[in-house]
């Protein structure tokens, strides 16, 4: 009786570690959900933080699932669905709402082309997450592109607080983010950033600082964030090209050759006799 009294209270616990995680994304989705929802009332400032919030949530989950050990086949297909909708229908509905639609066809059908490529991302990130590089993702991932969007309609709301009727900019961008992400421009992963290992102390004044940062002006400091890690996956492939380039391979043996020359002086110099 005992044993099996202990049997059942390990599966209750199996079960209930298999739920934790699949609770956060759940929320995510209620997020993402709560997002399409307020866009459509125009509500687009809490449509805005909502994707934010869903992106901590999406971020979270898989920690807690790898931390329970409890990752499993359904908590990857769940997780890609809520995904979809959070980081794929909502901001593109919200950019719609927000600053498309006086576009007509070009504005819904850059909407659409948002969430089909964001489907696209996250169909080749689990088809090709064994073979993936851990450092870098390949192409622009959905949720930065839909925290980027989000961030915009947060920063411009703080700056200017309406936006005009027709902006082509912002047309442009949604096709440049979609193409992003169907890329294989590389973008880091930060999956690799471990503060487990870390000296503690350093790793607590570098989050503090961080939410200080943010905290100072938070709609002006997301969007700048959100726009550098943009922008660093251009920056990163320019680099390569350099470094592939010949001015490139030249600029490295130009700034490499003083110190080949002066290591093999060294080698070649024989060690003094001794009586």
């Amino acid at each position: 009786m005992r044993g099996k009294r202990k049997k059942r209270f390990k599966d209750k616990q199996r079960k209930s570690i298999y739920i934790l995680p699949n609770l956060f994304t759940a929320a995510s989705l209620f997020c993402g959900f709560y997002a399409i929802i307020s866009a459509m009332g125009e509500r687009y400032e809490a449509a805005a933080v909502a994707i934010f919030l869903s992106g901590v949530l999406d971020g979270l989950d898989g920690r807690v699932a790898r931390l329970t050990r409890s990752t499993s086949q359904f908590g990857v297909e769940f997780d890609s669905l809520s995904d979809l909708v959070a980081f794929g229908v909502a901001p593109a509905l919200l950019a719609f709402q927000w600053a498309l639609a006086p576009f007509g066809r070009l504005g819904w059908l850059a909407a659409f082309m948002f969430v089909v490529c964001g489907a696209l991302r996250l169909a080749r990130f689990n088809v090709q997450k064994s073979v993936e590089d851990v450092n870098y993702f390949k192409g622009l991932p959905i949720p930065a592109a839909a925290c980027f969007i989000a961030s915009l309609v947060l920063f411009v709301s703080f700056w200017e607080g309406e936006l005009e009727t027709r902006s082509l900019p912002i047309l442009v961008m949604i096709y440049v983010l979609s193409f992003f992400m169907v890329s294989t421009i590389p973008y880091y992963s930060f999956k690799k950033l471990d503060l487990k290992h870390h000296k503690p102390f350093n790793a607590l004044v570098s989050i503090i600082l961080v939410a200080l940062v943010i905290a100072y002006k938070p709609m002006v400091m997301l969007f700048l964030i959100m726009l550098l890690y943009i922008l660093s996956g251009p920056t990163i492939t320019f680099y390569r090209l350099y470094r592939r380039s010949p001015f490139g391979k030249q600029a490295v043996d130009t700034s490499g050759a003083p110190e080949a020359k002066r290591l093999s002086e060294k080698e070649g110099q024989e060690p003094a006799e001794t009586h």
